[in-house]
């Protein structure tokens, strides 16, 4: 599966303590926001775009080190050039930060897929789908999962969801089956 990738940032309740990156009292973006907005920008999967991408991740992350969405993005990449180790980590460190962004749990559940460790992949899923039950990807995977792990009734349900919440989708005739 494509990574689930974050667009915009979501403001921040509390920052966390030691934070550099957070916005001024007169909300400007702060100096990591405006990497982050670059990165966003640049990451369309163009390969001589993408290198550009990545540094200015990176330079947000310079700034604020916590900053989840630029962690998640950077993962992305990662996980698109098959390092999966990298990507992981990345992950693992975001849902650290801040377990509430869904692109972090869905798309650590597609790695723990892609290595065959379905139970991992299964908790994953529904933790996206806890924070985005919409998202129908999670629901597909998520029932791609179940099927390999013998639990084919309760995959049904998430076949039809995706079905439900992707007519059109690109996997539909599968689910349909």
């Amino acid at each position: 599966a494509q990574p689930a990738r974050i667009i915009e940032l979501k403001p921040r309740q509390h920052p966390p303590i030691g934070t550099h990156g957070t916005r001024g009292t007169d909300g400007e973006l702060s100096e990591a926001e405006k990497y982050f907005v670059m990165g966003s920008l640049l990451d369309d999967g163009s390969s001589e775009r993408t290198e550009e991408a990545i540094l200015a991740y990176r330079r947000a992350l310079d700034h604020d080190p916590d900053l989840v969405a630029a962690l998640i993005n950077l993962a992305n990449i990662h996980y698109s050039r098959d390092e999966l180790g990298e990507a992981q980590a990345l992950y693992e460190r975001a849902i650290t930060l801040d377990s509430s962004y869904f692109e972090a749990h869905f798309n650590l559940g597609n790695i723990h897929h892609d290595h065959a460790r379905y139970v991992d992949a299964e908790a994953s899923y529904r933790n996206a789908l806890a924070l985005n039950y919409n998202y129908a990807d999670a629901h597909f995977y998520l029932a791609v999962t179940l099927e390999k792990n013998g639990q084919s009734a309760d995959a049904r349900r998430h076949w039809r969801a995706y079905q439900q919440l992707a007519p059109t989708g690109e996997w539909v005739a599968l689910a349909r089956e």
